[in-house]
This record gives C-alpha cells, sequence and structure tokens, in this order.
C-alpha cells in the first residue's frame, strides 16, 4: 500500500515544454507514466491532457527540456508560467539528492491583452518587467524525493500518514520560496507537478579523521514571511515576523549515526528601518516605539511554538546608533525573559574588534550551559533517537549577515565537536583543529554558507569571511571586505528597491488587483519635472567634473589669483550639488514602487 501511494505521488524529474501557438504543453519525459500539463497561452488555465496535440507542418513548435514546474503567477490581465531550464546537483540530505535551480525561465500567458484596455496593457508591461529579476533569483534548492522545508528532527517526527502526502503538503510554509506561485496548481491538484523549492543555501562535504568518514552538510532555510533586500526589509511586522529569518541546520553523519543541530538568525524583532537616501549608514528608525513590546512578545512565542526554549544572543553595539536598536530590544525582552526565554548582549565590536574574534570563546563560555542542557538531535546506527534538540540559539547583529555569521560558525564548531566526542570518534580534549583536512573543509562550509545568504539579502559576499574560511582576519579579506561594502551601497540605493518590488510580486506580498491599479496606479506611468532627468550616474559625473576643474584651477593659483577664485566656484558648485543630491535622495535612489501588501 505505502509503495503504491509513493509511486502515485512521485513528482516528475525531467519534462519537455513544448510551444503551441495557443498553449505550452509540458510533457514527462522521465520514464514515469503520467499525464501532459497543458496550459493556455490567452488566459493560464490548466487542465491534464493524454495526448499531445498534432503538430503544424508548416510551424514547428518550439521545445526545451526543463526539470521542474516552479508555479504560476497572475498580473493584471495575463498569467506567467515560471519553470526550471537548468539544474546543478549539490549533494544528497539522507540519500536523496539535492538540486540547484541553475536558470529559471518565464513563459507569458498573455494574449488575452490584445483585447484588453491600454491602461491595462500599460500596467502588465510594467509589472511584468519585473519578471525579468525573478529569473535572476539565486540560492534555489529543491529535491524530487524529501522535504528540505524541514530540519533532520522535524523529519523524525512526521507520522506516517505525513509522511504519504504530497511533498507540498508535507512542507514547512515558512520556508517555502514558491508557496504563493504553487497555488494555482494545488487548485488543479497537479500534484505531480507541484516541486518545493526553498532558497538559502546547501554545503557538504566529506573528509576523514582517523580511519573513518564523516559526512557534513549545513543548509539555510530563508523564511519567505517578510523576505526582502537588506535596506528594504528591516526590523519585524506587527506580527512579529521579521526579516532575514535564516534556519541554519548542521548536519553530520558518521558510523552509522545522525546528528544534527540547528541556529536561527533574524532581524532585531519590532518594527524599524532605515530609509535609504544616499548616505553610506542611513538612520535607524523606531516604528511606533510603543508597539515594540508588544511585537516582541509575537515574535518569540511563534519561536517557542516551533524551537521551544530561546536564547536571544544580540551582536549589535552598545552605544550609537546601534545602541538606541539594542537598548528598545533589551527593554522589550524585560517581561518575556523567563526559563524558556533568555537575551544576552553581547558587543561584537567592543570585545572582537575587526581582528580578534577569537575573543568569541567569551560568548561561548556565556551561552555553553544553555547549550548542554538544550543539546541537538542524535539517531544510532538503527535510526533510533537518542537525543532530541529541545531549545535553538537566535542570534542577530544588524544585517544578520556577518558578525552573525562568525558567530554562528563558531558555535556550530563547538556543538560539532560534542556530537563527534558522543559517538566515540574524538577525545575528551580532541578537537577538530587537531584534523587539518577536516578543518579547513568546516571552515570552507561555513564560509560559503554565509556568502550565499549575504549574496541573497544584500547582493554581496558576507564581510569578515575571511576570518571564517581561514581562521584569522587577512589584509586580502580587509580590502575585500571594504569592495563589498561598497557594493553593498550601490546595490541598496539603485538596485535593490526594483529587486524588492519583485519579490513582493513573487512571495504574494503584492498581488495585483486590476480595479485598484487602474484607478490608482501603484506604478507612475512617467515622471515629470527634476525627477526626469535626475540620476545618479548624472549627479556623480556632475559632482567628478566640478572637483577635476576645481583641481585644475588650484594648481595654476600660484600663478594668477583668479584661478584661485575659480577652483573655489567649482569646488563650491561641487559640494552643492552633492548636497542636493543629499538632501533629495528619493528623487536619486530606486525607490520601491509597490505599497499595498497582501
Amino acid at each position: 500500500m505505502m509503495e503504491r501511494a509513493e509511486s502515485e505521488q512521485k513528482l516528475y524529474t525531467r519534462m519537455r515544454l513544448w510551444e503551441f501557438p495557443d498553449q505550452y504543453v509540458v510533457e514527462p519525459t522521465d520514464g514515469s507514466c503520467g499525464s501532459s500539463l497543458a496550459v493556455s497561452r490567452v488566459d493560464g488555465t490548466m487542465n491534464l491532457i493524454d495526448e499531445l496535440p498534432e503538430c503544424d507542418s508548416v510551424r514547428v513548435p518550439k521545445i526545451q527540456t526543463i526539470f521542474g514546474v516552479v508555479g504560476m503567477l497572475k498580473l493584471v490581465a495575463g498569467s506567467y508560467l515560471i519553470v526550471i531550464t537548468e539544474r546543478e546537483a549539490v549533494g544528497s540530505y539522507f540519500g536523496h539528492p539535492i538540486f540547484r535551480a541553475s536558470s529559471l525561465k518565464v513563459y507569458p500567458c498573455d494574449h488575452s491583452l490584445k483585447h484588453s484596455p491600454n491602461e491595462q496593457r500599460r500596467l502588465e508591461t510594467e509589472f511584468s518587467a519585473l519578471l525579468s529579476v525573478a529569473e535572476r533569483t539565486s540560492g534555489l534548492y529543491f529535491s524530487y524525493d524529501t522535504n528540505l522545508t524541514l530540519s533532520a528532527q522535524r523529519l523524525y517526527e512526521l507520522g506516517d500518514e505525513s509522511k504519504l502526502l504530497p511533498l507540498w503538503r508535507q512542507a514547512d510554509p515558512r520556508f517555502l520560496w514558491n508557496n504563493y506561485l504553487l497555488e494555482p496548481l494545488i487548485d488543479k491538484k497537479l500534484d505531480r507537478y507541484l516541486l518545493p523549492v526553498i532558497q538559502g543555501s546547501f554545503q557538504h562535504f566529506q573528509a576523514a579523521i582517523g580511519k573513518d568518514i564523516a559526512d557534513v552538510t549545513l543548509i539555510a532555510r530563508r523564511c519567505t514571511r517578510r523576505n526582502g533586500t537588506r535596506m528594504w526589509r528591516r526590523g519585524a511586522d506587527s506580527d512579529g515576523y521579521v526579516a532575514n529569518f535564516v534556519e541554519s541546520e548542521q548536519i553530520m553523519q558518521m558510523n552509522g549515526f545522525t546528528a544534527s543541530f540547528i541556529l536561527i538568525r533574524g532581524s532585531i524583532p519590532f518594527p524599524w528601518e532605515q530609509i535609504v537616501d544616499l548616505t553610506y549608514k542611513p538612520k535607524f528608525e523606531i516604528v511606533k516605539p510603543e508597539e515594540a513590546p508588544r511585537v516582541v512578545e509575537r515574535h518569540f512565542l511563534d519561536l517557542r511554538k516551533t524551537y521551544r526554549a530561546v536564547l536571544a544572543v544580540d551582536l549589535v553595539n552598545k552605544h550609537g546608533s546601534e545602541g538606541r536598536l539594542s537598548e528598545q530590544y533589551a527593554n522589550s525582552m524585560q517581561h518575556i525573559v523567563g526559563d524558556d526565554v533568555r537575551y544576552l548582549h553581547f558587543d561584537f565590536h567592543r570585545i572582537c574588534g575587526h581582528v580578534h574574534f577569537e575573543r568569541l570563546s567569551i560568548l561561548y563560555d556565556q551561552i555553553a550551559d544553555f547549550l548542554e542542557k538544550n543539546g541537538y538531535f542524535l539517531l544510532n546506527e538503527k535510526s533510533e533517537k537518542l537525543k532530541e534538540q529541545l531549545g535553538v540559539v537566535r542570534t542577530n547583529c544588524i544585517d544578520c549577515l556577518d558578525r552573525t555569521n562568525v558567530t554562528q560558525s563558531m558555535i556550530g564548531r563547538r556543538v560539532l565537536e560534542w556530537q563527534l566526542r558522543r559517538i566515540g570518534v574524538f577525545s575528551a580534549e580532541e578537537t577538530i583543529e587537531a584534523h587539518p583536512n577536516f578543518d579547513e573543509n568546516f571552515k570552507i562550509l561555513w564560509a560559503n554558507h554565509g556568502d550565499e545568504i549575504s549574496i541573497q539579502y544584500s547582493g554581496t559576499p558576507a564581510l569578515k569571511g575571511d576570518f571564517v574560511r581561514y581562521g584569522r582576519r587577512t589584509i586580502q579579506g580587509i580590502l575585500k571586505d571594504g569592495m563589498n561594502a561598497l557594493g553593498r551601497y550601490y546595490l541598496n540605493n539603485f538596485v535593490d528597491g526594483t529587486k524588492q518590488d519583485a519579490i513582493d510580486l513573487l512571495q504574494g506580498h503584492y498581488i495585483v488587483s486590476v480595479s485598484r491599479d487602474l484607478t490608482t496606479p501603484s506604478i507612475p506611468s512617467q515622471k515629470t519635472g527634476l525627477e526626469a532627468v535626475a540620476s545618479f550616474p548624472l549627479a556623480l559625473s556632475l559632482v567628478l567634473v566640478g572637483f577635476f576643474f576645481a583641481a585644475m584651477s588650484l594648481r595654476r593659483a600660484p600663478f594668477e589669483f583668479r584661478h584661485l577664485f575659480f577652483s573655489f566656484v567649482w569646488a563650491g558648485m561641487s559640494l552643492a550639488i552633492a548636497a542636493f543630491v543629499r538632501a533629495n535622495g528619493r528623487i536619486f535612489c530606486n525607490r520601491p514602487r509597490l505599497h499595498k501588501p497582501r
């Protein structure tokens, strides 16, 4: 009975997409028996067919091999089919192959636009342009056989009946990246085409410890509830869902044992923001501070339901602009802290500076008792549960990227050593550093993990990654951090607004309504006045030209007084333009255009 049910629910692993004039047809080609999926190019309606349509001898349909249907997105008048056109095998999860989606493609079902009003066509063009951003979405992972949204402990706890359900029904909706996109397929009960996808990271290595081989995997699962980009998604919403919430699971398999350990990260859990205004570090603004305690309480109530005990480790600075956030956080935690919730502030920059990250041992000493009490998940050779994880460490800095990843890699290292001692591989005082090859692979594992999460949120690899990768700070790493910081500044100001719009469309945080958009368009059709000609590259060019002429005039000032006068004029013009750009950042920045949430 179980084998038959599993066969009926098995996902298609390879398909052929046919582009007919009036429809797309997705034909399974992996050897399994099943009906093809027909998608109307007029309105995106879907149905199963047993035979392919006849091909026109004059116009041969285009054919594309695909590896999964990500979902369907409805806009103003058209619908858009999103599929995986390239995949890459990255490892296995409990014996099941895991793939990264290397390339996505969007197929429009918008023939009905030919008969739509001009305003609808204009809006459709504006919205559909965002889907080119969707095709470049990074860090998407999937499996045809197992549920990547669930940790090892939660998979183990699934009942027999739940294991017979389609993968999408087993999935944790927090981490199901294409949850909203799958809804049209779910409505049609197209279970064999419903491929769950997560966004995050999947890193893996095998290395010898003595005569035995250890298999180590590190998975990041990004939450979709408040998904977005660095400057455009900060803090928490009114329900306590936070930006850049990531569950990281470190799994070790060796000598028949399986050990799993979970860490989480997420933005400071009350409403706050940074308004992009072309400054390098925009001011932190606490939104409705009187609501902070209630939002924090909701956030930790949600965490306790899933992870039970929680230790919140706050890594932000105690003073300066970060200090206000930390103070509000600490004050809001006062009436929440108890037996199953703890709060600990650790001023990372003051204690560790920019090079002395080994001082994180001070933090470890402060949290070791919580880690020992709440443990990790462990199965023996017979898949019998020996231990379970009863609590989780929640880590945050400002971005929950750089300081957080350094800290989590330290905790993951210490817990992995505990696990290796527990299964009899390490002696009482033995450490990972005593095995250079294993140590090097472990550092690379966490460095790549941090880089991939950082790219999805900030657009660049993580800062301080050289310490995670090599165990020390390097001149090359410090210089690379400087370049990445400048890259983040550019992306946050001039790229991420559009990227945020695309994310909100794909995640269903903004749903296009024809009547609403026709009466109050959220995307301006055209810019007027200064906004029509203003751009950051133009402003930057004028500033640089001004300073160039100022420098040239200043060089000739000793020979003729008027050149000194002109140097001040040029310099003054440059400073005036720079001040104007600073004061009118909203004009020059790539501002989000979608404002009404789902």
